[in-house]
């Protein structure tokens, strides 16, 4: 008996998660081209050069110097262009012997990217603010120290770390300087935090169009200030057309290059900028509603909330078929993505004032 054919899982009831639906336009683009492998430029012409305009377009959102020429690929997604940071960074620093410095609040793809790499994580502790402690960095780093990472929009509490200070804390040692704002990169712009490449000597930047840039998963984008940061990642491949290879998946759909292209053509700027006004306004609005009704809610600073919800309403809302996490500290964590609606916060509010009756 031939089963039915299973259906995507619906976004009504997803609250935690940082991707979203993506744009009609994006869900198009990415089933045309789910077949070109711009893993090979030279063989598959047409989806290296739309990469090309993928990597101008988060060049332009992250303010980098030259957008035409900045280097960078469309990754799978934050964790691939975390490694590749941290690797480009050990690779020019000299390979062997060598340390990362990031907050507490860094993704866990840095834990991976340090065991895959043979390097030395060195996590240092957050502020009360949720941010990076500028002094405890500073007493991590030393001349073995390949790399600083500051987090902008952190996946837990959608903090955004000094990147400044953090930058100039890294030059003192002369360590390379990463920002991971995978999942905020597409919201800051349109607000007034220093993060991006014209706000401090940042080297490497983590921006994913498949998060709040509405494109399809998976789409991820790792940007650098100069050619060598790529350089420093190319292998040979004798056996292409390409003759070298600065990506770490090899093969690699097109989907992901032209949904993001996509995207980002149909909503930069207008459509990004009110889909993250939308979002903060969302955020505050649910934040406000939590503390009246006598939760502990940590300050939105960008449309991600924190609360401390009693275990049993957690599991409770959970049963009901809401899809929220936890923070480390066990605190429900709300992520205001583009599909969340008002409407949608507010029935969540009416099944956690039932519960709360119950």
């Amino acid at each position: 008996m031939r089963q039915p054919e299973p259906e995507p899982q619906s976004f009504d009831r997803v609250l935690s998660s940082m991707c979203t639906e993506p744009h009609p336009d994006a869900r198009a683009a990415a089933e045309r081209f789910l077949a070109a492998n711009p893993g090979d430029p030279a063989t598959y012409e047409t989806v290296a050069s739309l990469e090309t305009r993928a990597v101008e377009r988060l060049a332009t959102l992250a303010d980098h110097p030259t957008p035409p020429d900045a280097a960078g690929y469309v990754t799978s997604g934050g964790t691939e262009a975390n490694v590749q940071a941290v690797r480009s960074a050990r690779n020019r620093h000299g390979g062997c012997d060598v340390n990362v410095v990031a907050p507490a609040s860094a993704h866990f793809s840095f834990t991976k990217a340090a065991e895959l790499l043979d390097v030395e994580l060195r996590t240092v502790p957050v502020g009360d603010d949720y941010r990076a402690d500028l002094e405890a960095v500073a007493a991590a780093v030393d001349e073995a120290t390949a790399l600083v990472v500051g987090v902008a929009g952190s996946t837990e509490y959608g903090r955004v770390d000094p990147i400044p200070e953090l930058a100039a804390t890294a030059g003192e040692v002369g360590a390379r300087v990463h920002v991971d704002a995978a999942w905020g990169g597409f919201v800051l712009p349109f607000t007034e935090h220093d993060w991006s490449f014209a706000d401090a000597p940042v080297d490497t930047l983590t921006i994913d169009p498949h998060k709040f840039g509405q494109a399809p998963v998976p789409a991820g984008g790792l940007l650098a200030r100069e050619d060598a940061a790529l350089d420093a990642l190319a292998v040979d491949t004798p056996y292409l057309e390409s003759r070298s290879q600065a990506t770490l998946t090899g093969t690699r759909s097109g989907a992901g290059v032209a949904g993001a292209v996509a995207a980002m053509d149909a909503l930069w700027p207008e459509g990004y900028r009110e889909a993250a006004e939308r979002a903060a306004d969302n955020a505050d609005w649910l934040a406000a509603e939590l503390a009246d009704r006598g939760y502990e809610v940590v300050d939105p600073e960008l449309p991600l909330i924190a609360a401390a919800v009693p275990e049993s309403e957690f599991a409770a809302l959970r049963d009901a078929g809401w899809k929220v996490s936890r923070t480390g500290t066990g605190e429900l964590r709300v992520v205001c993505m583009p599909h969340v609606t008002r409407a949608t916060l507010r029935a969540f509010l009416d099944d956690l004032d039932g519960i709360r009756r119950r």
